[in-house]
């Protein structure tokens, strides 16, 4: 493949005291190796099972909170966010018909959550109280290996939610349990899809693969790597020979406070750095192309991510940089070809890991606190404000292709070299945005995201750092004006809602507060402070959003 065209996007980047500039030379035209077209469901959620009704109340007393975050996604896009509902305790989740409540959770004297039991009001409260038109992935539970009770559950679903249930997993990181090979593995979910297909009449592929957690090991192609269970190893020990798989999942943590080794390294700086996170995801392109060949371009997914895991890091996970490091994390993978990637939302169990750092109330990661608990009191996390940005990028378009502009691909797939012109240290990132439906098509961007990755804290005494996007190569003319979104707040470090903002509007208690605002820029030069980022519309591609 000839790498070529966007490896020429970049010209130069130099650092001038603390401050960045970037100029992108063109040409402006979509790069052969753009994404294929974006799924407008790219930002999703995963919420854990146990703590599903947590978040969404119940049909009697709904979670307005929640109701209210998601419904700003869809007013943006015109669909919903997937919901994926699982995780851990998904593994440990029956099905009762004659529950009254909606969910029961068994806790035991030490605080450990044994086992979920939901009824029909579980699924009420799903298909009542979510955004109508919300599709709805099912994790089922494989570890205790019942086969009926995993059916009872996947048959509550379907009666429970017609025409919401996208998928069905079969299991929650299931390279965590039994010693799974990709062969035994096979073994069990191969007939188990394919007689849950027969029982429910599912006349279409109905299932998503693997669900596993491993990050992918480097170098590829030695014994170790290859006897990994994941999406790939799955597929050729014969997992789809019933023809029940539609998509395949793997789960993303690019840190973790599972244990003291991991917890040391779980900072902000590393956290907020492309560099970092490019190496990481890129673990995973290998995989990603292989799913897409044998099962078509919107096949491969990350089904559960989010920056650190067992339930996030204070301090880190809670701040303004994690809503920095999900756009780079939804951007990037969605240029590596990632179809969606669902948050994960819930809290810390003690069956995960005997030394994590975590016990008890709601995961530092979250978006949002749907309840107190013991971790705060109910509230919006910074990082909510930066699946409005995705959103907002994404909007109505159903043909919206990405590319990374800045640091640019290298012939590796990469973006992560210096060789490609990148002096930054992984602090500054530009995405492009090319959708064929518009006027301009492929000959330029309709959108650009800016981000500047550079740590700055609240608590600093020194002015703030900028960089300057000189972008004026991918503008049709140097006179044409263009509108700027903005996502900022006082530093990285920040965690509150109400002083992060989004287009000049904040969302602490769910809805918008504040004048929306929106620039307008000449001259083809947007500067953006360190720890910020901003949604760039050219050729008067900027449509109002009315809250």
């Amino acid at each position: 493949m000839n790498w070529g065209p966007l490896v020429a996007f970049v010209l130069n980047a130099f650092v001038s005291a603390s401050n960045l500039t970037v100029t992108v030379s063109g040409p402006p035209t979509l790069p052969e190796t753009a994404s294929h077209t974006l799924h407008p469901s790219l930002a999703s959620f995963s919420i854990e099972t146990a703590f599903f009704i947590m978040y969404v109340g119940n049909t009697t007393s709904p979670n307005i909170l929640t109701r209210d975050l998601l419904q700003n996604i869809k007013d943006r896009i015109g669909i919903p966010a997937e919901i994926r509902i699982g995780g851990i305790t998904a593994d440990s989740t029956f099905w009762d018909p004659s529950l009254e409540a909606a969910i029961f959770n068994f806790v035991d004297n030490t605080g450990a959550l044994i086992n979920t039991t939901i009824g029909w009001e579980f699924w009420d409260a799903a298909r009542e109280l979510l955004p109508e038109g919300t599709q709805i992935t099912v994790n089922l539970n494989l570890e205790s290996l019942n086969f009926t009770g995993a059916l009872a559950v996947a048959e509550s679903a379907v009666q429970g939610l017609p025409n919401q249930v996208a998928a069905f997993e079969i299991g929650n990181e299931p390279d965590h349990y039994f010693s799974f090979t990709a062969k035994n593995y096979s073994n069990i979910w191969e007939p188990w899809s394919r007689n849950i297909s027969s029982a429910l009449n599912f006349t279409t592929p109905k299932f998503q693969l693997a669900a596993t957690a491993d990050d992918p090991l480097w170098p590829y192609n030695t014994i170790a790597a290859d006897a990994q269970l994941d999406c790939v190893s799955a597929l050729a020990a014969g997992v789809d020979d019933a023809n029940t798989v539609e998509w395949c999942s793997e789960h993303t943590y690019q840190y973790s406070v599972c244990d003291p080794t991991r917890t040391a390294i779980a900072t902000l700086p590393n956290l907020v750095n492309h560099t970092r996170l490019a190496q990481y995801l890129d673990l995973w392109q290998p995989r990603i192309q292989s799913v897409r060949k044998q099962l078509g371009s919107q096949a491969f997914v990350i089904g559960e991510y989010n920056s650190v895991s067992c339930s996030g890091c204070d301090g880190v996970s809670n701040t303004f940089g994690q809503a920095l490091w999900l756009l780079d994390t939804i951007f990037y993978a969605a240029s590596l070809n990632v179809s969606r990637l669902y948050l994960h939302q819930g809290g810390p169990l003690a069956l995960q890991s005997a030394t994590q750092l975590n016990k008890g109330g709601f995961s530092f990661y979250d978006l949002w606190y749907p309840i107190d608990n013991l971790n705060g009191p109910v509230q919006v996390f910074p990082s909510y404000s930066a699946y409005l940005f995705v959103a907002d990028t994404i909007g109505s378009s159903r043909s919206l292709k990405i590319a990374n502009i800045y640091p640019g691909r290298q012939a590796n797939g990469s973006t992560i070299t210096t060789a490609g012109g990148d002096t930054s240290s992984g602090q500054l990132v530009i995405y492009g945005f090319w959708d064929e439906s518009h006027p301009t098509g492929t000959n330029f961007p309709t959108k650009l995201a800016l981000l500047n990755l550079q740590i700055y804290n609240q608590t600093q005494d020194e002015i703030r750092p900028t960089a300057s996007f000189n972008i004026s190569s991918l503008l049709s003319s140097i006179n044409t004006q263009i509108s700027v979104r903005r996502l900022q707040a006082p530093g990285a470090d920040t965690q509150l809602a109400n002083v992060t903002k989004w287009a000049g509007q904040t969302f602490e208690n769910g809805t918008a507060s504040g004048l929306h605002i929106e620039e307008k820029v000449e001259g083809g030069i947007v500067t953006v402070e360190a720890s910020s980022a901003a949604l760039v519309f050219l050729e008067n591609d900027a449509q109002s959003v009315l809250i």
